[in-house]
């Protein structure tokens, strides 16, 4: 399935059903009198949260939605028919903003959640509502109001509580691999994950956690190098940040170097981002070489008093005292 976090919609909702002008018209009853009926009310427009979709593909590709008309009145008294309100379903996490203002209207975070996008017209009243004892045979009647119209825009931010950050080919995708049930796509070249990657991960001791793989920051993301920031509104929810550091002799770049070029654009895209909670994880210890690369990454977290783990996800060393860190890490920031 087509990964789509971002859309732009335009929402009608239905305009309100012309009140009518009818006369009672039956035998032995002359100047029977009004007798026309409301027209009825115009379909709201909702949006709905659920989790059993994680994309906004759907609305992608239908992006007008128009909800019905109410019925005009009829005669006899008879109200117009009001139809069902129209409920566009999203993945929780959406953020509705305002295109024109860029207002945040609503943050679509629970099951079942709804969010009134557009108001449906009130219907018009019949003539019978206008007759009086100088007024005795109205001809005329209200029309409907109409819906209303606006332009939204629809932002996805998946709700995870850990975010794996990190240059490409650091190990996010084994590492959330190895650690849940998640299998994202693998290989040994830059920018194999396009698109983010949720695994829940459990713990004995611990409540279950999110974790939320984002494809690889590069420097220079922030002008739009590599994938540029596409991204990082992913990350934006999380309770701790885990930075992934290649310690491998094959890797490229001094590793102190690696880690504060992803903090800098960290910094460019939000400031409020650089301040979340951070750990780092020193990944393919099973090919470290002669440990200098280590040893730097592990001194520099020392002074910059960064929680530190030397981790191997194919052999799984050091991944159950990571795992439990970033538990008790999570924990504590929801109940706060």
């Amino acid at each position: 399935m087509q990964f789509i976090d971002q859309v732009k919609v335009n929402i009608k909702a239905g305009d309100g059903g012309r009140g009518c002008v009818s006369f009672r018209r039956e035998a032995y009853v002359p100047r029977g009198g009004p007798n026309g009926g409301d027209g009825g009310k115009g379909d709201d427009i909702y949006f709905k949260a659920t989790g059993a979709i994680n994309t906004l593909l759907d609305i992608k590709y239908q992006q007008l939605y128009r909800a019905e008309k109410g019925q005009h009145g009829m005669g006899k008294n008879m109200h117009g028919k009001c139809g069902k309100d129209l409920i566009i379903p999203v993945p929780l996490g959406t953020l509705i903003r305002d295109f024109e203002t860029d207002e945040i209207l609503c943050d679509l975070t629970e099951e079942n959640q709804e969010f009134l996008a557009a108001k449906g017209g009130r219907g018009g009243l019949g003539n019978t509502h206008f007759k009086s004892a100088t007024r005795q045979a109205p001809r005329f009647a209200q029309p409907g109001e109409p819906g209303e119209e606006r332009t939204l825009m629809l932002e996805l931010k998946l709700l995870a509580d850990v975010g794996l950050i990190g240059l490409p080919n650091a190990g996010k995708s084994t590492l959330i691999s190895a650690l849940s049930s998640a299998r994202p796509k693998i290989a040994d070249y830059p920018f194999t994950t396009l698109v983010p990657n949720l695994g829940v991960v459990k713990l004995p001791e611990y409540k279950s956690f999110v974790i939320a793989d984002i494809p690889g920051l590069i420097e220079g993301a922030h002008s739009g190098t590599g994938l540029g920031f596409q991204f990082l509104r992913h990350v934006e929810r999380t309770s701790v940040l885990l930075h992934l550091v290649d310690i491998s002799d094959m890797a490229e770049g001094d590793p102190v170097d690696n880690l504060e070029k992803i903090n800098k654009e960290l910094e460019l895209f939000s400031p409020d981002l650089i301040k979340k909670p951070q750990a780092v994880a020193g990944t393919k210890l099973d090919i470290k070489g002669d440990g200098k690369r280590l040893d730097t990454l592990a001194q520099y977290c020392n002074d910059k008093q960064y929680v530190f783990f030397p981790v191997c996800a194919v052999t799984g060393k050091g991944l159950k005292d990571l795992s439990k860190y970033l538990a008790k890490i999570v924990e504590e920031h929801k109940s706060r």
